[in-house]
């Protein structure tokens, strides 16, 4: 007679990248991690047979116009999320510690709850006190919203379909634990099959689930890769903690772009809107100063002009640097050397620098005669003129390639008061509505830094 197979069997799992294995390895086949496998009892498989199903339904019976979207009131969310919170969606957000993840999450409950909504937040790091007391910092505290302090993923799910709240917040999908795996809260497992359960009841209940997750040392949320397949929507804080600004960006999102994101200023009343993100960015701006221009840039839907700032010095090393802060280091190196190339410029023997002010990211290819511009600038010791705004991609022969969306671009300059917008000369010449500003259309590098 066969001996009866174990319910469940050793495996090693990558805490990096989820590999599985039946032997332990140094270094983890799948991502190359060096000691990242861990020893796990899974469970084994069930025996075969036929399964239960729903049948299929016509997808045309699945469309529900009355499934509206939870607006939460907060317009840089909303527009970051396509128009609101969609009912039985899971979104997780991530961000460096004390960036602002649980003070925006409060900002939304509390929005939220002033709907006369229902409520649950779930905390698994903080005591009730403390969060009570950032809540009325925040201006946070409503009868509607209601609070648990609880790690356990089951009573968490017990809880919820108990009370059936508008939407449930858990901070943070770390700290949750499963009684059916021994493993500790953080773990590959625990949190992969603790987002598995709340994803199920979110689908199941047609509750909205938001969950805040950890980031690792080098940015990426933490746990398996798994856990933002999972969820329908990624969202992440940027930003340094020490700067005023925050930049809410999604990754994913099945109900909307990813291409949109929301500006935040932190201040002491808790993170506050930024509904004119061009003219923050640019208050501090200095004027008649080499090194410095204004770029036109488009972060989806919404058009930015940020500062674009560089630093062309001679070096005392062997070897000169190149340091981005806010773009690309790779694609500075390469506008450098099309400076050399095909502008003439020496670049060798100079250490160069690259910010973009305010604290933003910006990876659209427009911000390429930005940068062309501000590194010509430095160099020569020749400031822009302050009321002078490019955009433009720059190509390896030193062409300068059109852009998308020159028609927003040219409104935000005009109602930031510029009077003149360098663009490349295919933009120019196709673009034939009526504005205020001058248009200088460009085809090269070396015909943009004549006009400049």
């Amino acid at each position: 007679m066969a001996a009866k197979k174990s319910e469940k069997s050793l495996q090693f799992i990558c805490s990096e990248c989820g590999f599985a294995s039946v032997k332990w390895f140094g270094r983890c086949p799948d991502c190359g991690q060096w000691d990242s496998l861990r020893e796990q009892r899974v469970a084994g498989p069930g025996r075969s047979g036929e399964a239960r199903y729903v049948p299929p339904q016509p997808l045309s019976a699945q469309i529900d116009d009355s499934q509206v979207r939870l607006v939460t009131g907060i317009d840089e969310l909303d527009r970051v999320l396509g128009g609101g919170i969609v009912p039985g969606g899971v979104i997780l957000i991530g961000g460096d510690p004390g960036i602002g993840k649980s003070t925006l999450l409060l900002h939304v409950l509390s929005s939220l709850a002033q709907q006369n909504r229902g409520l649950l937040y779930v905390s698994g790091e903080e005591s009730a006190h403390q969060i009570g007391i950032r809540a009325r910092r925040l201006s946070a505290v409503h009868d509607n919203l209601f609070l648990a302090t609880e790690s356990s993923v089951a009573a968490i799910i017990s809880m919820t379909r108990e009370m059936r709240p508008a939407l449930l917040a858990v901070d943070s999908i770390q700290t949750l634990t499963s009684s059916d795996y021994p493993s500790s809260a953080g773990s590959l497992t625990q949190v992969r099959e603790s987002a598995a359960r709340l994803v199920e009841l979110a689908k199941q209940e047609n509750i909205p689930v938001v969950l805040v997750g950890h980031v690792t040392k080098d940015g990426s949320i933490a746990g398996p890769r798994i856990l933002e397949h999972m969820v329908d929507t990624v969202l992440y804080f940027e930003g340094d903690k020490n700067h005023l600004f925050r930049i809410l960006r999604t990754v994913k999102n099945r109900f909307g772009s990813t291409n949109e994101i929301g500006v935040f200023e932190m201040k002491q009343e808790g993170l506050v809107q930024v509904t004119n993100p061009s003219q923050l960015f640019l208050a501090e701006r200095p004027l008649d100063v080499s090194g410095s221009v204004v770029l036109a840039s488009m972060e989806g839907t919404r058009p930015i002009l940020v500062e674009v700032q560089a630093l062309v010095s001679p070096t005392n090393l062997g070897t000169a640097r190149r340091t981005a802060i806010g773009a690309d280091p790779q694609r500075l190196s390469l506008l450098c050397a099309i400076l050399e190339k095909k502008a003439g410029f020496d670049l060798y023997g100079h250490d160069i620098f690259l910010n973009i002010a305010g604290g933003i990211r910006i990876d659209e290819p427009a911000l390429d005669l930005a940068v062309i511009c501000a590194l010509a600038s430095s160099l020569r010791e020749r400031p822009v003129e302050p009321d002078t705004v490019v955009c433009g991609e720059v190509g390896l022969a030193g062409e300068i390639r059109a852009v998308a969306n020159v028609e927003q671009r040219i409104r935000e300059a005009e109602r930031l008061g510029f009077s003149r917008l360098i663009l490349p000369k295919t933009n120019r010449s196709r673009f034939a509505a009526r504005t205020s500003l001058e248009l200088a259309g460009v085809a090269t590098v070396q015909e943009f830094l004549e006009l400049v």
